[in-house]
Order: C-alpha cells, then sequence, then structure tokens
C-alpha cells in the first residue's frame, strides 16, 4: 500500500481534528521511511524493544499510541539517537494516533467500555460514562497488568467512568457525577484530586487502561501486535 493511502486509511479510524489541542505536530506520520508499506506492527509505545521486535518482523510501518519525540529534538544523543536509527536504518515509518484515537469511535474509550462490559454509555468531553455492575476487583481482573489502586469507600459499581490515560480532572470527574457515574477510572491519580473527588477514584495505568486499543486496532486490520508491558519492580 502507498504510503498517502495508507495515512487516509489511519486517518479515517482516527481523524487528526479530534486530537486535544496539545498535540499538534506531535500525531501523524511521526517518521517518514519507506513509501511503500507492506508489513504493520502495532504497539502502544515506540520503545527501542518494540522498534526492534518490528525490524525483526520485517515491518514497514510501527502504529503507536505515544509518540517517542514529546519535546522539540535539539540534539539527539543516547535514547532518541538508538530509537531513530533503528527506525531509519529500517526504512521504518512512525505513525502515531494519540487523542485523536482516545476520542474516535472504537478507539481508547470504546475499546475499555467493551472489555468492561459497559452499556447504556454517554460521551463525556472525554472518555464515557456507562453501566455496569463490578467491583473492584473484577475490574482489575479484566484489564491487562492486574492491579488498580482505589480511593474512598466502594462496593459494586452500578455507573462507572472511564478514561484512558491521565483523566483524573476535577472538571471532568464532575461532569462524570452529572452523568450519574458512581466512581472514576483514569490513570495518574494527584493527592489533592482524589481527596477532593466526590466518588471512589480507581487508578490504573496507562498501559493497562491504553493498550488494549492498540491490540484491538491490530486485530481489527490484520496487523501485527507488539506487547510491551512496563517492567515493574516491587521493592520492600
Amino acid at each position: 500500500m502507498d504510503i498517502r493511502r495508507f495515512i487516509t486509511v489511519m486517518e479515517r479510524v482516527a481523524p487528526p481534528e479530534l486530537a486535544e489541542d496539545y498535540d499538534v505536530g506531535r500525531i501523524g506520520l511521526i517518521v517518514e521511511g519507506k513509501g511503500d508499506i507492506g508489513t504493520v506492527c502495532c504497539a502502544l509505545d515506540a520503545t527501542q524493544r518494540v522498534a526492534e521486535a518490528a525490524t525483526l518482523a520485517g515491518a514497514d510501518m510501527l502504529v503507536v499510541h505515544h509518540t517517542p519525540l514529546w519535546n522539540p529534538v535539539t540534539t539527539v544523543r543516547g535514547a532518541t539517537s538508538h530509537l531513530l536509527r533503528t527506525l531509519l536504518s529500517a526504512g521504518m515509518n512512525l505513525y502515531v494516533m494519540h487523542t485523536n484515537f482516545d476520542h474516535a469511535e472504537g478507539g481508547v474509550n470504546d475499546t475499555l467500555a467493551a472489555r468492561l462490559g459497559l452499556s447504556a454509555t454517554e460521551r463525556m468531553t472525554a472518555g464515557l460514562v456507562g453501566d455496569c455492575s463490578l467491583d473492584a476487583e473484577e475490574i482489575a481482573r479484566r484489564l491487562p497488568g492486574g492491579g488498580i489502586r482505589v480511593y474512598g469507600e466502594i462496593g459494586t459499581i452500578q455507573r462507572l467512568a472511564v478514561v484512558g490515560g491521565s483523566g483524573f480532572d476535577p472538571d471532568l470527574i464532575r461532569e462524570a457525577v452529572d452523568l450519574g457515574a458512581d466512581a472514576f477510572l483514569s490513570a495518574e491519580l494527584k493527592h489533592s484530586v482524589a481527596r477532593a473527588s466526590p466518588i471512589p477514584c480507581l487508578e490504573a495505568t496507562h498501559y493497562a487502561l491504553e493498550a488494549p486499543a492498540m491490540e484491538a486496532l491490530s486485530s481489527r486490520m490484520g496487523w501485527h501486535y507488539i506487547p510491551d508491558p512496563p517492567h515493574v519492580v516491587v521493592v520492600p
């Protein structure tokens, strides 16, 4: 497939106009490689390990959720140099779908809601709220990584708000409450937000909330998915 046609297809999957303002210049074709796309690999992050696995798979294109070039690049050294050398020497393209894929139909939040079995869903400014009958243990079991932190008194949840990524914003929590949510699931919870929240907060990792959507997209498109969960060491 020609690279221009590939980009057209991807922009139908996750229209760029759905992205948050801070994603300008950070989504789409981030690294340009071969003009003809045959093998495509997909992952959550463009880590060195993922880039090397994609190279071994003979990928012409690597599709990820998070750009590895978040800040303007003024020097090419260290991990950035190593990653770019791996991609460029293989002629591999790197395509990023971030908040546009969060908001897209069938994207991060929709996949998360489906994985948790939410029904009667309503969209928020970011994320969505849906009916369920889950407790914290069952939510943890349904997410990759198998663990969440719970802040607040919680039993069986009847209506859950889910936001992939860093979604613990006080305004979003209030919006979720207005839509009937009795608990809020996202990542990167600040202590001050947890203390002020009118409903219990369930904190998972970025990987647990976002990797399922990349895996589902890969399956839908017939790509090769590269799982790369973060290596966590628990120190007593």
